[in-house]
């Protein structure tokens, strides 16, 4: 079975970080990134809880286009250009290749989510420039900007010597550069001057409610691959964005009527829900309380699990039934 689940799960993310919408989502991700930090200076409170929040939502939301716009690409085209006929007519049964397509996709928007997380620990480290006189935090600068344009040429160096596609050769140089620009930063203070390990650094708390969106995006795109299956990219994204949506305001919406409403209790129920992967409010608060701990980190561990098996349960079930030829 793993011979034939690798090849799949390999081709699936070639495709989407070859797809001309990662690399765009990836660019207006980090773009936004570093906008957040101009945007999050009208506040007339802590400009930096607002960057939090900002940054958080744009995580959220790049792994929901990414999510939708990568799976219709590999599933849904493949379908209408008939091309999974060439699969599916060989020996691999259509479960295998619906897994296959999700540890692919999976594992790209992992590549993506992990690019701009650190993006967004940059922009946090350099925080919010509340005064004229404040200073710019050199080494995120010079580390950063210097990280993507060194990428940049290197992929241009390679694409026109050796004929290396430039989309994946970028990612391929950004990866490690931007990895190594944080690492340096754990060190440095605003000025290069070397400090105590993390000594200015952004809190474990971020680090935690990171993993809680990344583990969001997982299962939207396992909702993505179910959806891909039957609509096209319109539509898989309409899905993915109302399951999501509803799944964020689904406490609020229905939990709070369930004990006096069947249909508010049935939504509550049948609604996946989001809340317990969006911890903003807790962090802001700033509460031993309300911190996240790696036992709670694990409990929504394994409810994403859960979610996501559902999904892709649901995503076999409705392409066993689906008609490709």
């Amino acid at each position: 079975m793993f011979q034939r689940f690798y090849p799949l799960a390999l081709n699936a993310f070639t495709e989407t970080i070859r797809q001309p919408i990662f690399g765009v989502i990836l660019l207006a991700t980090a773009f936004l990134m570093i906008m957040n930090a101009s945007l999050a200076g009208f506040t007339l409170e802590d400009d930096n809880k607002l960057l939090l929040d900002l940054g958080l939502s744009t995580l959220l939301l790049s792994g929901l286009f990414l999510a939708a716009f990568s799976a219709a690409g590999v599933i849904t085209r493949e379908i209408e250009n008939k091309t999974v006929l060439t699969v599916i007519s060989k020996p691999v049964s259509r479960p295998i290749f619906i897994l296959g397509k999700f540890a692919g996709l999976a594992a790209a928007l992992s590549l993506a989510y992990y690019l701009s997380f650190l993006v967004f620990v940059l922009a946090l480290r350099h925080g919010v420039m509340e005064n004229t006189s404040d200073p710019w935090d050199a080494p995120v600068l010079v580390f950063g900007f210097g990280s993507l344009v060194a990428s940049f040429v290197g992929a241009a160096f390679c694409n026109y010597f050796y004929g290396w596609f430039f989309p994946t050769t970028v990612l391929l140089f950004i990866t490690p550069s931007l990895t190594l620009s944080v690492a340096l930063l754990t060190k440095l203070d605003k000025h290069f001057g070397v400090i105590d390990f993390l000594g200015d650094f952004v809190g474990g708390q971020v680090f935690m409610a990171g993993g809680l969106i990344y583990l969001a995006a997982i299962f939207t795109t396992a909702v993505a691959v179910a959806a891909a299956t039957r609509l096209g990219q319109l539509m898989t994204l309409l899905v993915c964005t109302g399951v999501l949506g509803l799944g964020v305001v689904s406490d609020y919406a229905f939990g709070r009527h369930a004990e006096d409403s069947v249909p508010a209790s049935a939504m509550y129920h049948l609604v996946p829900n989001i809340g317990p992967f969006w911890v903003i409010d807790g962090l802001q608060a700033g509460l031993v309380e309300t911190s996240v701990t790696f036992g709670y980190l694990g409990y929504a561990a394994g409810y994403a699990a859960l979610l996501t098996v559902a999904a892709i349960a649901l995503a076999i079930s409705l392409f066993q039934q689906r008609e490709v030829g």
